[in-house]
């Protein structure tokens, strides 16, 4: 067949060189990332066809696969997925990919593809059903399979395909998990045959692959051995009880139906394969994979409030005053992600123990010590203030007193280059207030971090009524690029998430003080799907930041009720050791907890404060959007992702 009659596609462009190695490259139009929609899917198909006969004809020696974008392939086409969900449409396009990956991995002549950036999901599973995959090693490059993280798990045979590559153990903790892989990593693991220095080594190295006929091969039979006989519904029963600790079955449902499809067929890729697709479809229209979705979209609809274009800002300085635990946490975040960060305090014994936590952060989330040697470089202590003049961001983070807060900016605003960020992390006290002793106040905003700051990904962008637009849109650009997700808030006592949170907790501490176990009632918001139950939660944040709270909305502690005496005490929770728990190695000390014959139950009738009340802030428009309120919730909460949100759950009759 002659190379003209190449069929004409979109997104796929195909060519053949002198030495007749076919070049077949992904550029999904009109899209920022390639994605593996079904009209792609369907090209393939074509161009597979094309390839089968050249390689017949003895035209083609060999196929390298590449992209035509700065990533791989990030997986399928998420926009697709809800009219996909159908149990008349989904199957057949399941078994149509799973033909057309199959058809490749068929092929007589090499099929070798280049990854350089996100190889993720869909896109993994299309690299494994090539025979050879060559990765390029630096940070931009990462595989893995993140559809747990949406309700569901590989549906294009990337189960038994990561098995036979994998062995059953790596592969499966993978799936499980959403873990995404460096690419040593991913070579570690048999995942890649082969890593580059550079991108434009791609070409040199998929052509010698092809010239040469290299094929992976399969994970060693010691791996290959934790599948086979009774061995492998040990290691099922383990890979549940690992599930249950963060997913359990009746919230989350796919790692378990996984598993048992592991437990099944296992032993056999080809036969996993072939067995996927029933196990899949029911995931993919469950109320769980449904609101995940929702979850992601909401999720990436953060990423647009920012500064788009040539007049998006960078960030190159921060200076952060006040070195207590939520000022030390946010300056070490911000150098982990690349800033020069000053931070003062009044003196260098408060700033060593943010130093110290600094560096566990980055011990624990650097691999090198170079790495951390160059992080902890850009974290300078500055009792005197001396950044505040250099800096493209100030955020203050000291106690929660009007006076202190107004003093703070009423100095820094004299040393502020005039483009730089005035930032307070006030957890409740209103930006009108603070402000009164600014000449400029437009410039002071709100950017509310939540402890701990290194895994909580929400930071509310506080809108007071003397800001404007652009200072908002500059504040959401500076949380997005260091890695966490701004929803805007207007300044109201509590904002979004304490105002939601204080009722909540306070009611659950009126239950402990009329005689309820508090390790019940946190069991009972656990199994509800909350991940820390609401006394706990207290402690964690801390009983002084609570009162100081309930007080901003009106709510007073009791004067002779079991919190008031922890205060009078110092026993603040966590932080001091002790408080409504107490804390030993950063974890509350349980008894165990009461017997009850409806936990979930409990935890529902426990959460319906925080309920009504993000109803009344939606009323009240303080976010702008009942979905703004949930993504609010989930992202600095961690309320139950299955469920959507707080008024998702209420729409559905779940909460």
């Amino acid at each position: 067949m002659a190379q003209a009659d190449t069929p004409q596609t979109r997104h796929w462009d195909f060519s053949i060189d002198v030495e007749q190695i076919g070049w077949l490259v992904l550029d999904v139009q009109d899209n920022s990332v390639n994605v593996l929609s079904r009209e792609v899917i369907s090209e393939l198909e074509k161009l597979v066809g094309h390839i089968e006969q050249l390689g017949q004809a003895g035209s083609l020696v060999g196929v390298v696969l590449l992209s035509g974008k700065s990533g791989f392939i990030a997986g399928a086409d998420i926009s697709e997925f809800d009219q996909m969900s159908d149990p008349a449409v989904l199957p057949e396009a399941l078994r149509r990919t799973h033909g057309v990956f199959q058809r490749i991995e068929d092929l007589k002549i090499p099929f070798v593809c280049g990854i350089s950036g996100f190889c993720v999901g869909g896109g993994l599973e299309l690299a494994l059903a090539c025979h050879y995959r060559i990765a390029v090693n630096d940070e931009g490059t990462r595989l893995g399979f993140p559809e747990v993280n949406l309700g569901i798990f590989p549906g294009f045979a990337g189960t038994g395909r990561s098995i036979r590559q994998a062995g059953p153990v790596d592969a499966m903790q993978l799936m499980l998990t959403g873990k995404i892989l460096r690419a040593s990593q991913a070579r570690k693991l048999n995942l890649v045959d082969k890593l580059v220095r550079h991108r434009d080594m791609l070409r040199w190295e998929g052509r010698k692959a092809v010239l040469s006929r290299r094929r992976s091969d399969p994970a060693p039979l010691t791996k290959r051995a934790m599948a086979f006989g009774p061995i492998r519904s040990r290691v099922a029963d383990k890979m549940r009880e690992e599930a249950g600790k963060k997913a359990p079955r009746n919230h989350y449902p796919a790692p378990y139906a996984l598993i048992d499809l592991f437990e099944k067929y296992g032993d056999d890729p080809k036969k996993m394969i072939a067995h996927e697709i029933d196990s899949f479809v029911p995931l993919m229209a469950s109320p769980t994979a449904q609101n995940l979705r929702r979850v992601f979209f909401l999720s990436e609809s953060l990423k647009r409030l920012g500064v788009k274009g040539k007049d998006k800002p960078k960030f190159v300085r921060v200076h952060v005053v006040g070195a207590g635990v939520m000022g030390g946490d946010i300056a070490a975040w911000c150098a982990y992600r690349g800033m020069a960060v000053t931070l003062q305090d009044m003196d260098m014994d408060r700033i060593k123990p943010a130093l110290d936590r600094a560096k566990k952060l980055f011990k624990k989330r650097l691999k090198t010590r170079q790495a951390v040697d160059a992080a902890m470089a850009r974290l300078e202590p500055d009792v005197e203030g001396k950044g505040i003049a250099r800096c493209d961001v100030l955020i203050e983070a000291v106690v929660e007193k009007l006076d202190v807060k107004q003093q703070i900016f009423s100095n820094a605003e004299k040393q502020l280059r005039p483009n730089a960020i005035m930032a307070t992390n006030t957890s409740s006290i209103e930006l009108e207030r603070i402000a009164e002793a600014l000449d400029n106040p437009n410039r002071l905003i709100g950017l509310h971090f939540f402890n701990p700051v290194a895994q909580l990904p929400l930071v509310e962008v506080i809108r007071s009524t003397l800001n404007d637009d652009d200072a908002i849109r500059v504040g959401a650009s500076f949380v997005l690029a260091i890695g966490k997700s701004p929803v805007v808030v207007k300044s109201k006592p509590g904002f979004l998430v304490n105002r939601a949170l204080m009722p909540y907790m306070l009611e659950a501490i009126d239950r402990v003080e009329k005689g309820e176990s508090p390790e019940q009632l946190d069991a009972a918001a656990v199994a509800f799907g909350m991940p820390m139950g609401p006394i706990e939660l207290m402690d964690t944040v801390g009983l002084d930041v609570g009162a100081f709270v309930a007080k901003e909305l009106g709510q007073k502690v009791p004067e002779d009720s079991r919190f008031a005496k922890l205060l009078a005490d110092g026993k603040l929770g966590r932080k001091s050791g002790e408080g409504f728990y107490k804390w030993v190695d950063g974890k509350a000390q349980k008894e165990k907890a009461p017997a009850h014959a409806n936990l979930e139950g409990l935890g529902r009738d426990l959460v319906q404060p925080l309920v009504d009340t993000a109803e009344v802030i939606v009323s009240e428009g303080v976010v702008e959007s009942a979905d703004m309120a949930d993504i609010g919730m989930i992202l600095g909460t961690g309320f139950a992702p299955f469920l959507g949100g707080p008024l998702k759950a209420r729409e559905d009759g779940r909460a």
